[in-house]
C-alpha cells in the first residue's frame, strides 16, 4: 500500500468517524427532545391528577362539615328535650372512659 492509499484510508476513516459522531449527536438530541416531551406530559398528568384530588377532597370536606353540623344540631335538640338523661349519659360515658384508661395503665 502506498502513501496515497494510506492517506485515502485515513481520510475515509476520518469521514466515517465524523459521520458516526454526527449521527450520535443527532440521536442524542432526538433522545433529549423525546425525554423532555415525556417529562412535560408526565408533569401535566400529575398536575391534573392533583387538581382532581384537591377538588374531590374539597367536596368530601364540605360534606363532612355538613354532616357534623347536622349531628351537632341533633344532639343539641335531644339535650334540650331531655337534659337529665343527657347528663346521665355523659356521666356514664365519662365513667366508662375513665375506667378503660385506668385499667390500661395498670397493665
Amino acid at each position: 500500500m502506498g502513501t496515497n492509499a494510506i492517506d485515502h484510508a485515513v481520510d475515509e476513516a476520518r469521514a466515517a468517524s465524523n459521520s458516526v459522531t454526527d449521527t450520535a449527536s443527532k440521536l442524542s438530541a432526538e433522545a433529549q427532545r423525546s425525554f423532555n416531551d415525556a417529562a412535560k406530559r408526565f408533569e401535566k398528568v400529575v398536575a391534573e391528577g392533583l387538581e382532581q384530588v384537591r377538588a374531590q377532597s374539597r367536596t368530601y370536606a364540605d360534606n363532612a362539615g355538613q354532616h357534623i353540623d347536622e349531628a351537632q344540631r341533633y344532639v343539641v335538640e335531644r339535650v334540650k328535650e331531655r337534659p337529665l338523661i343527657a347528663a346521665g349519659a355523659a356521666l356514664g360515658a365519662g365513667l366508662l372512659i375513665g375506667l378503660l384508661l385506668a385499667s390500661g395503665r395498670k397493665r
